[in-house]
């Protein structure tokens, strides 16, 4: 150590990058304390190799030096400003969208028989589940326990308007209610089945990392067209790292962008069936 030191002395440098794992934390102790009487600005930058991170920072916990490996940005000042946004937003279009919503609940009643909403768990914020709502675009059906099965082209169980109502995205006009409720808000990654987090968190990297913030009605992976059907892992994937990069870089102007998006090219998909 004390050699480095002296090599450090020697060069001039104006600062000090000590680079290393997380697993040298005896030698940052020990270097650290050989450039004791040095006056070079000294930084340690450690080596996370692989690890995804997930809007990573330096913080003070209890008097303590954190770095945040996992975290959310939405939080504090930032979770009100984004509870205010879905409030307000969601108030708005709910009163918007009431006349479209009878309309729909309506014709699902007189061409297919069943209720009229289809409801099912998901996993929300910080992984609790809620009861997710959507208008019934399939015929009433039981599948094998723990078995979720995405819908295809030209799937049989669809409706007569259930094809429609995915592809333009209007079966999910319910979940504004779980907007009001605070269970969802309007931007965030989409919720998926139970089943799917059980199958493909053993399979896509920091999948259930996407379960830090509220889930939405439509997300930054959506309006870049990863929307629909997930037949591939390789879509899976892409579709966590879209919704990843959503929180890692969230603010309120990204989600108007995301919503205007949305209103000119989210509403229709082909690969929503």
């Amino acid at each position: 150590m004390t050699r480095i030191a002296e090599r450090i002395s020697a060069s001039g440098a104006a600062e000090v990058w000590i680079c290393v794992p997380l697993e040298m934390g005896d030698t940052v102790h020990g270097l650290f304390y050989a450039l004791r009487n040095h006056t070079e600005e000294i930084r340690l930058i450690p080596d996370f190799k692989d690890m995804r991170l997930l809007n990573h920072r330096t913080s003070e916990v209890a008097g303590h030096l954190a770095i945040d490996l996992s975290v959310s940005p939405i939080s504090g000042m930032a979770r009100l400003v984004k509870r205010a946004e879905d409030i307000l937003l969601g108030g708005l279009i709910t009163l918007m969208i009431l006349p479209v919503c009878l309309l729909i609940a309506l014709i699902i009643k007189m061409t297919s028989k069943g209720p009229v909403l289809f409801k099912q768990y998901r996993t929300g914020s910080n992984g609790k589940q809620f009861k997710v709502y959507k208008f019934r675009s399939m015929h009433v059906h039981q599948e094998s326990e723990g078995v979720v099965t995405q819908a295809t082209k030209g799937d049989s169980r669809l409706t007569p308007i259930g094809a429609l109502l995915r592809k333009t995205s209007l079966d999910e006009l319910p979940q504004f209610y779980n907007v009001l409720q605070g269970r969802m808000s309007i931007v965030g990654p989409r919720p998926h089945a139970l089943a799917h987090n059980e199958y493909y968190k053993e399979l896509v990297e920091s999948y259930m990392r996407r379960h830090k913030v509220k889930p939405g009605i439509t997300g930054w992976a959506q309006v870049n067209g990863l929307r629909g059907e997930t037949e591939t892992l390789e879509k899976m994937q892409r579709r966590v790292e879209y919704d990843l990069w959503y929180i890692d870089n969230w603010s309120l102007f990204l989600d108007i962008k995301i919503i205007f998006m949305t209103v000119f090219k989210g509403f229709t998909n082909k690969n929503a069936y």
